[in-house]
């Protein structure tokens, strides 16, 4: 005989059943996406001697090496309007202060160069000072962005390696990440670090199992070099990207031994006057427009490595590219992990 169900019963249990289902739609959507061994990314800066982007170049003049193996390239892209998803990570602490009026204006002028409102573009805002901050998550809207930096004010030590570890564990990811839109992170800030739990070898490695690739605008004054500048070099070749200096020589354009100069009388650009403040701002600038160039002119380059599915994990693979074209400069990741933690 067939029992029957009571009415209550039967609605409490597809409720039930319809929340099991919303949650595990909404746990499935929030999953992380891992980067497997199935394909490495490799975005690709050519320039020429005179730091000039070449962007003339076919899948042809190129040739990529896995472990010193050639590998085939299976996609191969140079448009301008490349799906990308930016981190922005924004140096808080004390060392800021003097300029930071003028690093708040390139950091804001960075999201909405390189965040225009459209989908394919997406970024986020992590503020570094004795603590790392997610103070945006990942969306397309830049104008949030900048109101949370307009909030910002420095003061403080500086968690950078927090703050990168952050970006590459801590937060919204996109569909398609790491390939489209493939993964960037900006740092404003002069490298140094003196309140993270994490250390530089390891956000190197999870930076590099993640395919991030580091750029970094350093706020380190003309005349001083620190390890802290050191690490910036570090963190940005080891992961495919470069540093840019504004504060490294304002006096550049100056022709003659004013360019060189050894005593307060001899410097052309005094500090505290209009002048000064003028060129300051003018080379902050130039590095945005630097900055915004390079990530939006690369190649990207994708390919799917030989190697078994018994690969160890902690293996750091080396990757090497070559253009058929002498006397340019080439800038890309050096390697990868075959999977990410």
């Amino acid at each position: 005989m067939r029992r029957r169900i009571p009415l209550v019963a039967a609605l409490s249990f597809v409720l039930i059943a319809a929340s099991v289902a919303l949650y595990t739609s909404a746990a499935r959507a929030q999953a992380p996406i891992r980067v497997s061994v199935n394909e490495v990314i490799v975005p690709v800066t050519v320039t020429d001697e005179k730091g000039r982007f070449v962007s003339n170049l076919t899948k042809e003049d190129f040739k990529v090496y896995d472990e010193n193996k050639e590998q085939k390239i299976d996609f191969f892209s140079h448009e301008q309007s490349q799906p990308v998803v930016i981190g922005f990570l924004i140096d808080t602490s004390n060392g800021m202060m003097i300029h930071w009026s003028k690093y708040q204006e390139a950091a804001t002028e960075l999201m909405l160069n390189l965040l225009p409102g459209d989908k394919r573009y997406s970024g986020y805002l992590i503020s570094y000072g004795t603590t790392a901050e997610l103070v945006a998550d990942t969306s397309s809207d830049s104008e949030k962005m900048v109101a949370k930096m307009s909030k910002i004010k420095p003061g403080g030590g500086a968690a950078l390696f927090d703050a990168i570890y952050m970006a590459c564990t801590s937060r919204k990811t996109i569909s398609g990440e790491p390939y489209e839109p493939r993964r960037v992170l900006v740092i404003i800030g002069d490298g140094h670090d003196t309140a993270s739990k994490k250390s530089l070898k390891e956000v190197i490695e999870i930076a590099q199992r993640n395919l991030v690739t580091i750029y970094a605008m350093s706020s380190q004054a003309f005349g001083y070099h620190t390890e802290a500048e050191d690490t910036l070099t570090e963190l940005t070749s080891e992961t495919g990207g470069k540093v840019e200096t504004p504060l490294n020589n304002p006096y550049k354009d100056v022709a003659g031994y004013l360019s060189q100069p050894s005593d307060a009388g001899n410097y052309a650009l005094t500090v505290g006057t209009g002048q000064y403040t003028a060129e300051i701002s003018s080379s902050i600038f130039r590095s945005i427009a630097a900055l915004s160039g390079e990530i939006t002119t690369q190649y990207v380059i994708r390919y799917t490595p030989d190697i078994g599915p018994g690969t160890d994990r902690k293996q750091f693979r080396k990757i090497k590219v070559a253009v058929n074209l002498p006397g340019v400069e080439l800038r890309y990741r050096n390697g990868y992990y075959p999977y990410a933690p």
